[in-house]
């Protein structure tokens, strides 16, 4: 997936690094999700735990990840469960997101952004940037350069 699209939609600027188009419903919240049989998007709050909506992963198109604010890494860990346990919909970070985790999120999973503040786009181009190589193993295809190093 190449560059972002950073649009306006609904009033809240997003970067999507997808090339379907943007889901539009609205996220439920996970109880909410559980008592309805037809949401396609939930949104998963910083103290919810992500493995619940493994079952569910078929049917959901998008899940929202709250990050009430930077300090808070646990939408981190929800992202990289969501993606190992096979969900492939829009996994999109919202809230208190910076410029500088991005790349780190990209990595665990998050395909799309909904930031509270706006994203400088020369400032993200640069962090996307930053480092070529990883380190370690992650939610994403990159292969780290030790095993590049040693096979």
């Amino acid at each position: 997936m190449g560059d972002p699209d950073q649009s306006d939609l609904g009033g809240e600027p997003r970067l999507r690094f997808r090339d379907d188009e943007p889901h539009e419903e609205p996220a439920v919240t996970l109880d909410a999700f559980f008592g309805q049989t037809n949401a396609t998007a939930v949104r998963l709050e910083s103290d919810e735990d992500a493995r619940a909506l493994i079952p569910h992963i078929g049917q959901l198109a998008l899940v929202e990840v709250a990050f009430p604010t930077f300090r808070d890494g646990r939408g981190y860990s929800a992202a990289r469960i969501l993606r190992e346990a096979g969900y492939t919909g829009e996994l999109r970070a919202q809230g208190d997101v910076l410029v500088d985790q991005i790349p780190l999120m990209r990595r665990c999973g998050f395909d799309a952004f909904a930031p509270q503040a706006d994203i400088d786009r020369k400032a993200l181009d640069r962090a996307l940037g930053r480092q070529p190589y990883a380190s370690q193993k992650a939610a994403d295809a990159a292969v780290p350069v030790w095993r590049r190093r040693h096979g």
